[in-house]
């Protein structure tokens, strides 16, 4: 059964040659969000998440709301295990699909089809299970010769097509997601919302950050409200949408 257990996790960016710095200190505090702190070997450094705990279960579905800079980015990152904590531990047990960086996995200069098959091998597929997909992704692209063409030469719709096929083409047991894919044509959108709502379904565990209450409330259960990289509530998504919307209208 899928599970995510964080324990006292941070993350910290280390700020080189910042010491001597103020004004680059006070646009990073404004720019980030997260608290500048000196690390364990006295280096100025951007806190972005502190002291993060809370656990995932089989049927969760969890949307991340705070305002830009309160960490939600990096959380989706620690969740997929891009970024390590410094503090605290992490256990994930299921196959994590990641859907919040189009270029994430992609080569550029390699062609579409090529590109299937590293996307496909960065989210654990192994060669014959791409293969036995392979023209059901090219063909939920609808890039055609496209596809042996290098990456490079894509627009970032083109790439955006590539990498939601690809990434949306196995049963997710944990799904993390930025609302990027809700970018894109209108005959594109409208036909990867459907998938969507499909791959939502079938998934065990969903973590979605986005800035539509409307999405949040049709998807999440729960909500995880951020702000300078600590968790100011966790609860039923209505009630954390309208503590978040209580305190943006008071500041």
């Amino acid at each position: 059964m899928a599970y995510l257990s964080l324990r006292g996790v941070s993350v910290e960016f280390p700020i080189y040659q910042g010491a001597n710095r103020s004004l680059k200190k006070a646009l990073l505090r404004a720019g980030t969000g997260g608290g500048l702190k000196r690390s364990s070997d006295n280096r100025v450094c951007v806190r972005a998440l502190d002291n993060l705990t809370f656990d995932l279960v089989h049927g969760d579905r969890v949307g991340l709301v705070g305002p830009n800079g309160a960490g939600k980015t990096t959380l989706l990152r620690v969740l997929a295990q891009i970024y390590e904590p410094v503090h605290g531990q992490i256990e994930v047990e299921g196959r994590i699909s990641p859907l919040f960086d189009t270029g994430l996995g992609l080569a550029m200069d390699a062609t579409g089809y090529e590109n299937i098959y590293l996307r496909g091998y960065y989210m654990g597929m192994r060669p014959h299970e791409v293969r036995t997909r392979m023209n059901e992704i090219a063909e939920f692209t609808e890039l055609g010769d496209y596809l042996n063409m290098p990456v490079k030469t894509y627009s970032s719709g083109m790439i955006l097509r590539l990498a939601f096929a690809v990434a949306t083409c196995i049963q997710p047991e944990i799904l993390i997601m930025d609302e990027w894919m809700m970018a894109g044509d209108a005959s594109f959108l409208k036909k990867a919302r459907k998938r969507m709502e499909s791959f939502v379904a079938q998934s065990s565990i969903m973590v979605l950050a986005t800035h539509s209450e409307p999405l949040m409330m049709e998807w999440c259960t729960k909500a995880i409200y951020l702000e300078q990289g600590e968790i100011k509530m966790i609860g039923p998504t209505k009630e954390v949408l309208n503590e978040y919307r209580r305190v943006s209208e008071a500041a």
